[in-house]
């Protein structure tokens, strides 16, 4: 583990998948600590894709590939570019494994910032190549509900800035979307309650920028922490049916794909496009509050 210290909070990354692994604040433990009974990860990093492909699937030219959620990028090893008093960077590109999944060359680096009592998530995407590439990337990061009690049905609330008219997609079938039905967030007094039911619809999906800041609450409507973010689509998600003491916030460039999606992979929703020798900048801020 790599550690940042400030006078606010620490923070620990794996070089494994560049990962955020904790999150402490007053000996106060923030990210959820990866119990493979729940949830075996803290804050994996989704890159080339988010979520899933049709049936494992996808086309380039023509061409088939196979891809797992998410990606991989969550399950390699970066290298540590450079640590100072108050950041952390990482970097993975292409590898000849990787171009059998994925055939684009391409260059990701992670970053970790402090300041004050929060954690700058950045991510920058490179473009090596003569010719366009296609990606997505997006953010899993996974928070301790506070004051989780397991007898208590009741994990506290979901506040959204905006808040006015927001609506969700469903994963349809395997792990796939129906993006053309649309549900309104069942939000009282401007706020989504968090219960033990909560997720049973698996994941609320955000999309065209709705929503730019998620504050979590606890039961007591106090808050707990902020994420501020710029990314075009939202998940909140928490492993259905499990009781789970976690909830995860994840602003993503990008999402699964439509149930029976056959096209090519450009013209999947949500993907993000670079020209030859072209950088894509973003990532997300979490504020402790």
């Amino acid at each position: 583990m790599n550690t940042l210290s400030n006078s606010e909070l620490t923070i620990q990354v794996s070089p494994h998948g560049a990962e955020l692994c904790s999150i402490v604040r007053n000996g106060h433990e923030y990210l959820w600590q990866a119990d493979p009974a729940y949830w075996k990860r803290h804050s994996p990093v989704l890159f080339p894709i988010v979520g899933s492909v049709w049936e494992g699937r996808y086309r380039v030219d023509g061409q088939t590939y196979e891809m797992s959620q998410h990606g991989f990028a969550r399950d390699m090893d970066f290298e540590l570019l450079s640590q100072s008093a108050t950041e952390l960077r990482y970097r993975l590109a292409d590898t000849e494994e990787t171009r059998r999944k994925y055939p684009y060359p391409f260059v990701l680096e992670i970053g970790y910032r402090l300041h004050g009592a929060c954690v700058d998530v950045l991510w920058q995407v490179a473009n090596p190549a003569s010719a366009e590439m296609y990606f997505q990337i997006g953010a899993h990061p996974a928070f301790n509900v506070p004051g989780y009690d397991e007898a208590d049905p009741r994990r506290g609330f979901f506040g959204f800035a905006p808040s006015e008219g927001l609506e969700y997609v469903r994963i349809a079938e395997r792990g796939c979307v129906a993006p053309d039905v649309h549900y309104p967030m069942p939000l009282a007094d401007g706020l989504l309650p968090i219960n033990a039911h909560t997720f049973d619809i698996d994941t609320y999906i955000l999309e065209d920028g709705q929503v730019r800041e998620v504050t979590l609450y606890d039961n007591g409507k106090r808050p707990c922490l902020r994420l501020r973010f710029d990314a075009p689509v939202l998940g909140l998600w928490s492993p259905p049916g499990k009781n789970a003491p976690f909830v995860c916030i994840e602003p993503w460039y990008g999402r699964c794909d439509r149930a029976h999606f056959s096209g090519e992979f450009k013209d999947r929703d949500w993907v993000q496009r670079l020209g030859a020798g072209e950088t894509f900048r973003g990532g997300y801020t979490i504020e402790l509050l």
